[in-house]
């Protein structure tokens, strides 16, 4: 089993910053990836940002790509989502979700997740005009 607890959600204005950070625990060594998604009021869940457990690769949605970076701490077991000139289409819940399967991890940034087998308990972010 994988605990995951996510943090840091708020409200900002266009333009701010924000820095989500999911703490994981339990089997972490089963994991083939960690990954952000979030959804919007009356859209589908949509994945963010994704890395690697090996290596540490990262991967980005198109959306987010170039505002949006991924960092670890390893030693806290702990992944971070520094979100950058932020807009207001950013607004959604936010979750971190682990995965245990090479195919789920494939559609990270493009798929909503449905193979993810671990999930937070989401955080929310509002970013106004």
């Amino acid at each position: 089993q994988v605990h995951l607890v996510e943090s840091g959600g708020g409200s900002v204005q266009a333009g701010g910053s924000l820095t989500l950070s999911c703490v994981a625990s339990g089997d972490t060594s089963s994991l083939y990836c960690v990954s952000w998604f979030r959804q919007a009021p009356g859209k589908e869940r949509e994945g963010v940002a994704n890395i690697w457990t090996a290596g540490r690769s990262t991967e980005y949605a198109d959306s987010v790509k170039g505002r949006f970076t991924l960092s670890a701490d390893n030693a806290a077991n702990t992944l971070y989502l520094k979100m950058n000139n932020l807009k207001s289409e950013d607004t959604a819940t936010y979750y971190c979700a682990a995965s245990r399967t090479l195919r789920g991890c494939r559609s990270a940034t493009t798929g909503n997740g449905d193979e993810y087998a671990y999930w937070g308990q989401g955080t929310q972010v509002t970013v106004s005009p």
